[in-house]
């Protein structure tokens, strides 16, 4: 990928919600905008071994049994109902169920967003904005206290397994993961229980 993402801080006062439905509208590309401590980011447009390593990722969770793994949902957390922390949207995800009434009408309410809440792994594959991936996006996970954030970095030819959220309350971008295992990419990465090794010899 050539572009970089591009930022822009928020004004605290505005839902940040609205703000990503504008950039969405102005532009000339299809995009799905983020807010991440603070900062909206329009991530590069991917290329396709990036979609590819995403989808054939998500295909062995399904292949395993894992029904409500995915691609494509944003999920919003806040603190309470009225204020966003961050809106997120993995590369490819595992939920924890399948999202009921309650989860609908909450996605309704905030406009496409799903409640963080029904994630259980997160997942990254990176492209020329890796630096988000491995800062604020992995703060905002482990402050939601998603239990699995894995980052596929492609740079660094690496596969990260973050586990075990400590979630910061009184300071969000403190969050961090307690374990974390680092495999090689090509070969097979483990995750916990019951989730498969997954193998990363086609991305």
């Amino acid at each position: 990928m050539s572009a970089d993402p591009i930022t822009e801080p928020v004004n605290e006062a505005q839902d940040p919600i609205d703000l990503l439905i504008e950039f969405e509208k102005a532009s000339k590309e299809p995009i799905r905008a983020e807010y991440v401590e603070g900062m909206v980011i329009v991530p590069p447009q991917p290329d396709h071994n990036h979609n590819r390593a995403a989808y054939k990722l998500c295909v062995q969770l399904t292949m395993a049994g894992l029904e409500h793994a995915g691609i494509g949902n944003g999920y919003r957390t806040g603190v309470t109902a009225e204020k966003t922390l961050s809106l997120l949207v993995p590369d490819f995800y595992v939920m924890r169920r399948e999202p009921s009434d309650l989860d609908e009408a909450y996605r309704r309410t905030n406009r496409g967003w799903y409640p963080i809440e029904l994630l259980h792994l997160a997942g990254e594959v990176t492209s020329t904005n890796h630096e988000t991936d491995t800062g604020p996006k992995y703060r905002s996970y482990a402050a939601a206290g998603v239990p699995l954030y894995v980052i596929v970095h492609r740079y660094e030819r690496k596969v990260y397994v973050h586990s075990e959220p400590v979630p910061d309350k009184k300071q969000p971008t403190k969050s961090h993961y307690r374990t974390t295992t680092v495999t090689e990419l090509g070969g097979k990465f483990l995750l916990p229980a019951p989730y498969p090794a997954l193998d990363t010899s086609l991305l």
